[in-house]
This record gives structure tokens, C-alpha cells and sequence, in this order.
């Protein structure tokens, strides 16, 4: 149960600093209701004349991978977005911000990558519904132009 409830509120502060940081960076972001299927926040500029959609990942670890369902190979769209959060103890988040085809293309190539890899014992991979998300390059850590909303 605490294990259970320690993963909620991870996610939950990953979406609360997500929002304070795209406010800082002087954004209108908005968090969105708990039973918003697959959109966590909604952005705009100032202007209010572009807005996208964001997905939250939160993770409390140095590396930078975060678990995701198979759903996330086939939920994508110019304006859907993915902020990837790695909490870390005594330090500011780290936000990879990922356009979602590049998160789809990610996870099935990934996926299937390992389906047709043996396993540590030597067996074949059962098929799951989980797929990984990983930027070892960090290549789009602080990415928040990705995002499309400057003037």
C-alpha cells in the first residue's frame, strides 16, 4: 500500500512541477482533471493562440527511463506532447520533453527489439503491455522549444 501511494504522489508532484516550471518560463498551463484520459496538462503562450497537450512521466531515479503502457505506441499527435521527470533527492527535476510520435516510434521499435531478444536465462521475452521510455543522450532534457509555443 505505501508503495502504492509513494508512486501517486510521484506523479503527482512531476505534474505540479511540470506546471510551475512552463509558468515560470511564462506559459498558462493548466492541470487537468484526474479522469483526463492521457492528458495531464494543457499549455498555451500567452496569447492563448497555440495551445498543446501534456502527457506527465515521473520517475524518481538518476537515470533518465520511465515506464509507459502499450498505449503510448499508438497515442500520438502533432499537439501531444510527453515531459519526462526525474526526481532527484536534494537537486531541481530534470524535464525531457518529447514530441509523442517520437515516444511511439521509441516504444515499438524498443519493444519489439525485445520481444525478439532472449532473455538473461536464455529463454524468449513473454509480451507485456510495458514499454520503456530511455534518453541516455539526454538529448531532450530542457527541451522546452520542442514544445512549438514561443511568438
Amino acid at each position: 500500500m505505501n508503495n502504492k501511494r509513494n508512486s501517486v504522489l510521484t506523479g503527482v508532484s512531476g505534474e505540479y512541477f511540470v506546471a510551475a516550471e512552463l509558468s515560470r518560463l511564462g506559459y498558462i498551463a493548466s492541470i487537468t482533471l484526474r479522469n483526463t484520459k492521457g492528458v495531464d496538462i494543457l499549455c498555451s503562450n500567452s496569447e492563448a493562440t497555440k495551445t498543446v497537450s501534456i502527457q506527465v512521466k515521473t520517475a524518481s531515479n538518476i537515470k533518465s527511463t520511465w515506464i509507459l503502457g502499450d498505449k503510448s505506441e499508438k497515442d500520438y499527435s502533432p499537439n501531444l506532447f510527453y515531459v519526462f521527470v526525474s526526481l532527484h533527492d536534494n537537486l531541481p527535476p530534470e524535464y525531457y520533453i518529447v514530441p509523442s510520435k517520437i515516444v511511439a516510434d521509441f516504444t515499438t521499435k524498443s519493444h519489439r527489439d525485445w520481444l525478439s531478444s532472449l532473455s538473461k536465462t536464455g529463454k524468449k521475452h513473454k509480451d507485456s503491455n510495458m514499454r520503456k521510455f530511455i534518453d541516455l543522450e539526454k538529448k531532450y532534457l530542457n527541451k522546452w522549444s520542442i514544445l512549438g509555443l514561443e511568438k
